[in-house]
């Protein structure tokens, strides 16, 4: 488990703030406890410092530790699992809610129409990171919009409003390759 390179942070940090925006400094300076992000095979994790100095004598064969934020791919493009959705959702900037009817098909991989749309935070742009709830305030995803919300209001009931990223059905789909 090693320390991210300036490249992997800027690479990152730029991810996450698609989504939190400058929320990303509330991950870092926590006053309670502070964390730290770590690499391991791929890997970018979201750990306690305290924990993670704990861990380096079974680093070899260690599987995880805390939070998996997501992989670096072999070219060095960095993609979010779903597993960073509880963190993404604490400190969302932009927000989609979807109507009950719109659940099942977004977590069955499929991208959120107007006609599920139930709400969407004012003002948000085009090609920006959000979280998805359901109606009950449950997150149940992220995606990219695919309109702003201005631009949303005059399409028609079948044209794409966030186009699916991950969801919480990965976790059954994916299992295999999440850890």
């Amino acid at each position: 488990m090693r320390p991210l390179t300036e490249q992997e942070v800027k690479t990152l940090f730029e991810k996450l703030a698609k989504y939190i925006g400058r929320n990303i400094t509330h991950l870092i300076d926590r006053q309670d406890d502070p964390h730290c992000f770590r690499v391991h095979r791929e890997r970018v994790y979201y750990v306690s410092e305290a924990i993670m100095r704990r861990a380096t004598g079974v680093n070899p064969h260690l599987m995880s530790l805390g939070i998996c934020f997501g992989k670096f791919s072999k070219t060095g493009i960095f993609r979010l699992h779903v597993t960073a959705l509880d963190i993404l959702a604490q400190y969302a900037k932009y927000k989609v809610w979807v109507k009950p009817n719109g659940e099942m098909p977004f977590m069955y991989g499929n991208h959120i129409l107007k006609a599920h749309l139930g709400r969407i935070t004012e003002d948000t742009p085009e090609h920006q990171g959000v979280v998805v709830y359901s109606m009950t305030d449950i997150p149940l995803g992220f995606g990219t919009t695919a309109r702003s919300t201005q631009d949303a209001k005059k399409l028609e009931p079948t044209g794409v409003i966030v186009f699916h990223q991950a969801d919480v059905g990965e976790y059954l789909r994916n299992e295999d390759t999440l850890v």
